[in-house]
Formats: structure tokens, sequence, C-alpha cells
């Protein structure tokens, strides 16, 4: 089984953003990086599927050149190659423009099984896994906690709301949206530190992929949420309070 894993660099979880100059977006050009929480339990899933099943685990990103050490971290916990579709203008693309820059890379491998996190850290828009699988003209299924592969047929187990869950058999080839916590994740061993030195890292850019990196959705303006306080102070009885306190519990704060 060959699986593609799609892996992006973001901020470090516990780093405080601050607004660029324009407002449009983070200034992250000192920010600490690290591969996207989901996108590291979809790597652990394909990396289990391989150990049970057989094949080969490609990482592919596409970002700037820093991203090359995501991918090493892959290919360090396990991750037979690496892919780097290289451009300064793609951490910060839109859903679409990164899928059409993945499904390039990625469809001349027609690999059995596509894994993406369910969405990023950083923008968290949740999209680029399905509309890399409308590019690629794969079934796919999203929010997945449960992996059991069968021959050519994967049965899943998806996240729905209210604590439901829902049960789906999808035929590979296949793209899985992988939702946080469906596993452990590993670390890195020193020894697989040493092995991922010599693995195969292939590096081409959206140009060599026949791909324009032109976003068709912007950002306007981001800001963050403002802090407001205010005090109310109840009139009459006990019980006249009560009700005013229902009210607006109700009504304003909606709790109720």
């Amino acid at each position: 089984m060959k699986i593609f894993v799609c892996l992006k660099q973001v901020p470090a979880r516990d780093w405080t953003p601050e607004l660029n100059d324009s407002g449009d977006w983070i200034d992250a050009e000192d920010a600490p990086v690290e591969m996207n929480e989901p996108d590291a339990y979809a790597l652990e899933e394909a990396l289990r599927l391989k150990e049970e099943h057989g094949g080969e685990v490609v990482a592919v990103s596409a970002g700037s050149e820093a991203a090359a050490s995501t991918i090493r971290e892959a290919l360090a916990k396990g991750a037979d190659r690496g892919l780097l579709i290289e451009d300064d203008a793609l951490p910060s693309a839109d859903a679409l423009t990164t899928a059409r820059v993945l499904a390039a890379a990625v469809k001349p491998e027609a690999p059995d099984l596509v894994l993406t996190g369910l969405q990023s850290d950083d923008s968290g828009f949740g999209q680029t896994g399905v509309v890399l699988a409308e590019l690629l003209d794969l079934p796919h299924a999203t929010l997945i906690v449960e992996v059991k592969a069968e021959g050519s047929t994967l049965k899943l187990k998806r996240e729905l709301e209210a604590g439901w869950f829902q049960r789906v058999e999808v035929d590979t080839p296949a793209l899985l949206t992988i939702q946080s916590g469906i596993n452990k994740v590993r670390y890195a061993t020193l020894m697989g530190i040493k092995k991922a030195r010599k693995k195969p890292l292939e590096r081409k850019t959206p140009a060599e992929l026949g791909v324009a990196v032109e976003n068709v959705q912007k950002i306007a303006r981001l800001y963050p949420p403002t802090k407001s306080k205010q005090t109310v102070f109840l009139d009459g009885t006990a019980a006249e309070q009560a009700a005013q306190l229902v009210e607006k519990l109700r009504h304003d704060a909606r709790v109720l």
C-alpha cells in the first residue's frame, strides 16, 4: 500500500502570535515552527497501516524551504521518502491553491491512500483535504477516528456531533482526513533520526509541476477578540432578582 501523508509546518502552539503591519495575517517571521498537530496524527496512522499491511509512506509538504525540517521529522519517525513543493508564497496560500499544488505532486504517483489532518493549527479552514480529494477524483471521508484495512476496502469510524459516530466503508484509492486523538503519536528515535539522513527528500517547485501560486481567497483583516465586561445590578426581592437572572441567562447569555 502506497500512502501519501500531507504535512504542514505551522507556528508552534505555545507561541503568542502578533499581527503583521498590514493586519491581514500574523507576523510569523521569528516564530518557532513545528509539524501541524492534526497532520502528526495522520502520519502516525499511515505508519501503523504500513507496519500492519506493508508498503510505503511518503511525506509531502507544500511550503517554504523551512518545511523540509517537518518532512525530515516524518522520515525520522518512519516515513520512507519525502517530497517538498517549495515556494515562499505557499505557507500563506489558501486551501484551493495548496490543494492544487499537492494534487499536481501526488496524482502522478497514483497512491492507494492519501491522508491529511482534519485542519491546520494556523488557518484552521479544514478545506484542503476535501478539495484535494476532488482534484484527485478520489472518494473521501472526514473526521476519521478509526481505520481498518481489509484488502482494498477501508472500514472507517467517523466522529459526528453530540457524541455520535458513523461507520462507513470506502474502497481504495481514497483520501481520509484524520481527527486528532485517533492514536498516540510516536517520537522519533535516535536510530530513526540517523536513518532519516539517508532517506530521499525530493524538492520541486510549483512551476515544475505546472501550477501557479495564485490565491482565490483573500483575508481582508485579522484582529484579536475584544474583551468587554459589564456589571449589572438586579433590583427587587430575591424572587424578582432570580426571575431577572433567569431571563438574562436565557436571552442575553443564551446558556439556558
